[in-house]
Order: C-alpha cells, then structure tokens, then sequence
C-alpha cells in the first residue's frame, strides 16, 4: 500500500525537523503510541495499539531514521509485530519545504505491508485505515509543532 500527501505546518522548518527528531513529539502525535523509547542513533523502539477493523492489536517494533539531510528530510523505516493479528513492516520519505520564514511544507510519501491476520480484512479496510492513522499523524503533528511555534 502506498500513500502520499502534504501538511502545511505554521513554524520554521528548522523548528519543524527538530520536532521530527523528538521522540517526545512524536509519541505524543502516533496514533496509539503507549511507548517510543530511543535506543541508539537514528534508532527507536515502539509499542502501538490501533484497531482495524474488528482486529485490535498491540505492535512492538523497531523504528530506524535513515537518508538523513537536516533540515530537509530523511527517510523512516518500521516493522512491528502484533502477535496473532500479524505484522507490518514499512516506511516514509518525509522532504521538508519553506513555503515563507514561518510555514513549512512537510511532503511525505508511505509504503507500507502487512501480514497476517491483518492482510484478511480486506485492501480497502486496510488502505483507508493507513489513510486515517497518517493523516492523523501529521494533523497532530502540525498541530503540535504549530503550537510550540507561536510559543517561541
């Protein structure tokens, strides 16, 4: 499954990579995140509970930063595993864009695979369930940055 879009973020985009490389923030925006703990460089752990469907399930899994070009972007890379209801494996190419000192324009691009249980709902079940949970992930995202923003 692939999916791609745009959010337009109200704060500089150095104040935008710095949040993208924060794991407070981005436990704070990921849907279901319970815990995001960093490991090593470029490198966290995760536990993420979501429903899709009738299958609710926890994932742990492994999140690495890579392709890193501050402050324009990098590429993130997880797999996880939820047990019963399967696996997901996956990633986003996330570029970074001033539109003006003030706004910037985060682009992504996710490609994403799952397994399991999971794969049985059914591809539209699961492609507009992805849909929501990114387009949730960046609305808080901007949301959260944008609020930090008017505070500086």
């Amino acid at each position: 499954m692939q999916m791609n879009d745009s959010q337009r973020i109200p704060a500089p985009r150095e104040q935008v990579w710095a949040a993208l490389n924060d794991p407070a923030v981005l436990k704070q925006c990921i849907p279901g995140c319970q815990v995001l703990e960093v490991t090593g460089p470029n490198e966290m752990t995760a536990t993420v509970v979501f429903k899709v469907g009738p299958v609710k399930a926890t994932f742990g899994g492994k999140v690495t930063l890579s392709d890193l070009d501050p402050p324009s972007g990098y590429r993130i890379s997880g797999e996880g595993s939820g047990g019963v209801a399967g696996f997901a494996k996956g990633g986003a190419v996330v570029r970074l864009e001033s539109e003006s000192a003030d706004v910037t324009v985060l682009h992504y691009e996710v490609d994403a695979q799952i397994g399991g249980k999971l794969a049985q709902l059914g591809a539209r079940l699961i492609n507009s369930t992805a849909t929501k949970l990114a387009g949730e992930f960046f609305a808080s995202f901007a949301e959260v940055v944008g609020a930090k923003a008017e505070v500086s």
